[in-house]
Order: structure tokens, then C-alpha cells, then sequence
């Protein structure tokens, strides 16, 4: 629960008529964030909560995570 709590606030956005909101400066500059960029949109319904996390670093924790999971796999197979 402790990790939940960390962070930092960046502010609160409104939606506007089209849907679309604006993500505050702050959060672009620490980020990195810029026009074009592409973000990925993860949701957890049974909390209603949303996230948005930028498209590279999502590929590249997608491309980690199939690394270990090969690494596992080839280790689990040697020990059966």
C-alpha cells in the first residue's frame, strides 16, 4: 500500500466535449513527453483507474518481460 501512495501530483485535467484532455507541462517536461509522441492506455476497471504510459517505454518493458520469460522457460525445461 505504501508504493501506492508514492509520486508526484501533477495537477488535475478536465475532458473536454471531443474527449480529449491536456497533460499537464510539468508532467510532459518530466517525462519527456512531446507532440506525436504515442501513449498507450492501461486501464484496471474494478478500480476505475486509468494510466497512460508512453508507447516506447511500454514496448521496451514488453520486450524485457518476453526476455525473462524466455530465460525461465529455457531453465524450466532443463530441470524437468
Amino acid at each position: 500500500m505504501r508504493n501506492l501512495v508514492k509520486g508526484k501530483f501533477f495537477g488535475s485535467v478536465t475532458v473536454g466535449g471531443r474527449g480529449q484532455v491536456v497533460i499537464p507541462a510539468g508532467l510532459r517536461k518530466s517525462f519527456k513527453i512531446k507532440s506525436g509522441d504515442k501513449l498507450i492506455v492501461l486501464a484496471k476497471p474494478d478500480m476505475e483507474m486509468f494510466s497512460f504510459v508512453p508507447a516506447d517505454n511500454f514496448n521496451r518493458f514488453l520486450n524485457e518481460t518476453a526476455e525473462l520469460l524466455s530465460k525461465l522457460k529455457k531453465k524450466t525445461l532443463k530441470e524437468a
